[in-house]
């Protein structure tokens, strides 16, 4: 009896000292209980990166730039055959080669000496030139053989050995401003109807331009169908009347024309003394120069 009392207290002693301990804190559960590890957020976004970075098809594989290596379709674009949107789908269909190896990967890098043959000929890039004109009348930009007067590029005959052509159309009563270049990019950029560079025009007119004329011509008007915004136009301070300054962002000449014809003025004479912020400024009718670095820059962030 007291042997089974005896153990009767131990095993109650147990019972009494573990009751107490119930309201500690529970030690922390070992590893070996836990479920997976998720994967945390910022693992899932390295991840993510990563395969941002991997190859795409049809992309030439990263490597250090060695020095004077050029894109391939930038230097199909200095050879003037195309632009580099152009080059692209040259590339991709498979009609451009390297060393005579068909070469379809975009930004692939030509190296000197690299013979690169485009469409079945061989390709020499030329440095870019951009040269301003300040164009007199009689000259056109029309390449039409017969034409009754002569074509700008006379004007700006041994300024370059490389084959430039001018930014836009003029005819032959326009005088001012005319860009050229071999820069086929710079051309498709200052062409498209989207360009918001922005172009000064002198205009003389047979009459002076009525003052409601003027508020109905700053608002913008429908010509043709197509919505023609002007930035400003204005008469010309210490001149008569009929001479205005209008400013706005098409290139196309024929649209200044147009704008007063549509209330009854005929245009006598038009000026453009403002292209993408160049201006006439020591350039003499007739006369033409090249680009400052500092310029080129300014018409490529146009």
């Amino acid at each position: 009896m007291n042997n089974k009392e005896g153990n009767n207290n131990k095993s109650g002693g147990r019972a009494n000292s573990s009751r107490p301990s119930s309201n500690k804190p529970k030690p922390a559960m070992p590893k070996r209980a836990q479920g997976p590890k998720k994967v945390k957020p910022a693992t899932k976004i390295a991840e993510e990166e990563a395969a941002k970075k991997a190859k795409k098809p049809n992309q030439a594989p990263k490597r250090p730039k060695v020095k004077d290596e050029i894109r391939l379709n930038k230097y199909i674009s200095n050879s003037g055959v195309c632009s580099r949107r152009d080059a692209d789908i040259y590339i991709q269909s498979g009609n451009v080669k390297v060393n005579g190896i068909p070469v379809t990967e975009m930004g692939y890098m030509v190296k000197p000496g690299d013979v690169v043959n485009f469409d079945g000929a061989v390709l020499t890039p030329e440095k870019k030139v951009y040269i301003l004109l300040n164009k007199p009348k009689n000259f056109t930009t029309a390449l039409d053989e017969g034409q009754e007067y002569r074509n700008v590029l006379e004007l700006v005959k041994g300024s370059t050995t490389a084959k430039i052509g001018a930014v836009g159309r003029m005819d032959k009563n326009t005088t001012g401003l005319l860009l050229f270049t071999n820069d086929t990019d710079m051309i498709r950029k200052f062409t498209l109807p989207t360009n918001k560079s922005s172009k000064i025009y002198q205009v003389s007119l047979d009459k002076n331009l009525k003052f409601e004329d003027l508020e109905k011509i700053q608002k913008g008007l429908v010509l043709d169908g197509h919505r023609v915004f002007v930035e400003d136009v204005s008469y010309i301070e210490g001149e008569a009347k009929s001479e205005i300054g209008l400013k706005l962002r098409s290139a196309n000449v024929k649209v200044v024309r147009s704008i007063f014809e549509h209330f009854n003025y005929d245009v006598l004479r038009i000026d453009r003394v403002a292209f993408a912020g160049l201006t006439k400024k020591n350039l003499p009718r007739g006369n033409w120069r090249l680009l400052t670095e500092q310029e080129i820059i300014n018409l490529k962030n146009v």
